[in-house]
């Protein structure tokens, strides 16, 4: 039986008891319907065997030793990773457009008497949805940007604004970075489709009739891009600027990018990213201070020559409304986030 999607919302709470990708390994790992497990009935060899196949000798031998490769891999999945599912399991299938590889491991399930479902246009229909969640309509919530310079613990002030039952969009946890070159995170970053999908997925769930908060970004977060409508949404929101001294901010950087300070050779490779817009005598000074374990100092450089300067020509480009919030320290972070969620609603209001 064919499953039709036409919104977000009935793949996110779609009800089956298993969401099952049938794609290759890769395919999956670029992108997938949010909680699907991977059961492919091709690994990425074979894939690409079965392809070169179809075009190099002809259809028919691609599907014959594909049916016996499907075949094969439905078994080991059944007798492995499907060996306890009960008679009333209920899984949704899925491949590339809903064709073969769906339809073939369908077929299999649904002869043992399972109420297998297959996604109609399969990891496609999927983007489509992601696409027009993202790309074809607006925001769904008014949005206030959380604002402030380097050091200034806004990602954090996120996670606190959160837990005072403010509505947030944490941009830099769905990509995975911290938004600088020196803010990459175990793990690496999704893909670009990845990204988009889980994306799509937080902003499906937002409540319109209440504020999001956001942090302020750049158009790109690491390698990955912001949707337009979103950036163009954040450039016009009003905002709540976070004020705090450098040596504040210095210290909450080395206590937050803790990582980063503890790994000498990758924090000097980050550093030599800055070389091609600062002279090498800068550079050089910056790698002593890392070298004598001086990072408070190499923090409240960096802001003061290198990050401060930017914020404050981004800044320029936009005028929103905004709402100053002055802090001595940053070691409160949940009293001062309880400081600006009333800012929040009172911003979105106008």
């Amino acid at each position: 039986m064919a499953y039709r999607a036409t919104d977000l919302s009935q793949l996110i709470d779609h009800g089956f008891d298993d969401v099952i990708d049938v794609r290759s390994p890769a395919e999956w790992q670029e992108d997938r319907v949010p909680g699907a497990i991977n059961l492919p009935v091709l690994d990425n060899e074979e894939r690409a065997r079965v392809g070169t196949i179809y075009k190099q000798v002809n259809p028919f031998s691609a599907r014959k030793i594909g049916a016996a490769l499907v075949a094969r891999n439905a078994a080991r999945h059944i007798e492995e990773v499907l060996a306890d599912r009960p008679g009333g399991w209920r899984p949704l299938v899925y491949c590339w457009r809903g064709g073969q590889r769906a339809n073939s491991f369908a077929m299999i399930l649904g002869q043992i008497g399972w109420r297998v479902e297959v996604l109609e246009g399969g990891y496609k229909s999927w983007r489509g949805l992601v696409v027009h969640e993202l790309y074809d309509r607006p925001v769904r919530a008014p949005v206030v940007v959380i604002d402030g310079n380097t050091g200034a613990a806004k990602t954090e002030i996120l996670t606190h604004l959160a837990a005072l039952g403010v509505q947030v969009l944490d941009l830099e946890g769905l990509a995975n970075h911290r938004g600088s070159l020196f803010g990459s995170l175990a793990g690496g970053q999704p893909a670009q489709r990845g990204f988009e999908s889980r994306l799509a997925v937080a902003l499906a769930r937002l409540d319109p009739a209440r504020p999001v908060v956001v942090e302020a970004e750049s158009s790109k977060i690491g390698e990955i891009r912001l949707p337009p409508g979103l950036w163009k949404a954040m450039q016009a929101a009003p905002r709540i600027e976070l004020a705090a001294p450098a040596a504040a901010r210095a210290a909450y950087l080395v206590r937050a990018y803790r990582d980063l300070v503890e790994d000498g050779p990758r924090l000097a490779a980050v550093i030599d990213l800055l070389r091609p817009v600062h002279p090498a005598k800068r550079i050089e000074e910056w790698h002593a201070h890392a070298a004598a374990g001086r990072f408070e100092e190499l923090a409240a450089d960096l802001m003061e020559r290198h990050y401060d300067p930017r914020y404050a020509k981004h800044r320029a480009r936009s005028a929103p409304p905004r709402v100053v919030v002055e802090t001595d320290r940053l070691d409160d972070l949940p009293a001062l986030a309880a400081r600006i969620a009333p800012q929040v609603a009172r911003l979105a209001e106008g």
